[in-house]
């Protein structure tokens, strides 16, 4: 099988006149229900999510109480969604959260890394800092782990393996929010040791319109009343806190100079977004007058994977998208130009090349979900 075979390319890296690079992509947007309204590529590809599920798996300790027991704080609950930079901050905050949770740092089950920021690790090769687990780009979630294995009186140790009664839980939970069946779904274990879910492309999407339709609708109620209506899910309000904690702390969700937190800045609370490693990444979009010109009914979703895994391919794929889309204004969609169209300059200071784009959306107006 040749490269071309296995998908479309999206984009392709030039240097001067010649082709150096080709990047094959897909790409599902969804509104919340799950109808398919724009593809490119297999939108139906079976894709690993890692982190871009976490809001997922942070449902799920959501879900178990342990927020309120534990006083966690929305900041607390963006870092449980988070792939940070493991600036001070982040890992200051990690810390207090597992003494909230009356727990410690060696019951962690995540191991230390370079981090995310290349600001952070020119100072720590200068410091000769040496990270361990507290400092991992997924200590939030595992402190968040941690506090929901507690909540439910599960033991601490173990948390991380697929059998404990927490993870139990995250399954079905993903499972769930995804519209799936719990057999639906595959899982693998992610870098940070913890199990990591596999499912179709569209469902990732489905994922993120879910929390951004559950924001609109918690707006909604807010609008006329003081309190949430009992009419209104438990599952729809923690969706909406999730969605809140992002769209309101995108410094805690990644970091200085990274593309979800420039993202999030951007676009000021009408969207969220979240990478995942190894090429993939999901956007969920509040209900706008371009949501609806775009045929959507209520908020929408859009879940991308680059087949080769190239981060910087991913994030200039995803800020086309949304200039494709035309989601939000130019202005906001400018803010993302030093992602969308990356220079490339050698080391005189000579640009030698450019990306260029060939993302074809198909139209999807009347497949059902």
């Amino acid at each position: 099988m040749t490269l071309r075979e296995t998908g479309p390319i999206a984009a392709t890296v030039y240097r001067g006149e010649a082709i150096e690079n080709t990047h094959i992509a897909h790409v599902a947007v969804v509104q919340a229900d799950g109808r398919l309204l724009y593809s490119f590529g297999d939108p139906s590809r079976i894709t690993l999510a890692r982190s871009a599920a976490k809001p997922a798996q942070a449902l799920a300790v959501v879900e178990t109480g342990a927020l309120e027991r534990f006083g966690f704080d929305e900041t607390d609950l963006a870092l449980m969604c988070a792939s940070h930079s493991s600036e001070p901050r982040h890992i200051e905050r990690t810390r207090q959260m597992l003494a909230k949770a009356q727990v410690s740092e060696a019951d962690l089950r995540c191991g230390g890394h370079p981090p995310l920021s290349d600001a952070v690790y020119v100072d720590w090769l200068k410091r000769d800092f040496k990270p361990d687990a507290v400092c991992s780009n997924c200590s939030g979630k595992h402190a968040g782990m941690l506090a929901g294995a507690r909540s439910i009186g599960a033991a601490i140790r173990g948390y991380e393996l697929p059998e404990h009664p927490l993870q139990v839980r995250v399954k079905h939970t993903v499972a769930e929010v995804c519209d799936l069946p719990d057999d639906a779904v595959q899982w693998s274990i992610d870098g940070c040791n913890l199990p990591t879910p596999a499912f179709a492309l569209d469902r990732l999407a489905r994922l993120f319109a879910k929390l951004a339709a559950a924001e609109d609708e918690i707006s909604a109620s807010s609008a006329t009343s003081s309190s949430i209506p009992s009419s209104i899910s438990p599952r729809i309000v923690a969706l909406a806190r999730i969605y809140r904690a992002m769209a309101a702390h995108p410094e805690w969700v990644a970091g200085e100079g990274r593309f979800c937190t420039a993202l999030m800045r951007a676009f000021d609370g009408a969207l969220i977004g979240k990478v995942g490693a190894d090429g993939s990444y999901a956007i969920g979009v509040r209900a706008s007058r371009q949501t609806e010109q775009l045929g959507a009914d209520g908020a929408l979703g859009i879940a991308v994977k680059v087949e080769d895994g190239n981060i910087g391919v991913l994030y200039a794929t995803v800020a086309e998208l949304l200039a494709r889309l035309d989601i939000g204004s130019p202005e906001q969609r400018a803010q993302l130009g030093a992602f969308h169209a990356p220079p490339m300059i050698n080391t005189m200071g000579i640009e030698i090349g450019h990306l260029a784009f060939s993302l074809a959306l198909e139209a999807h107006s009347h497949r059902e979900a």
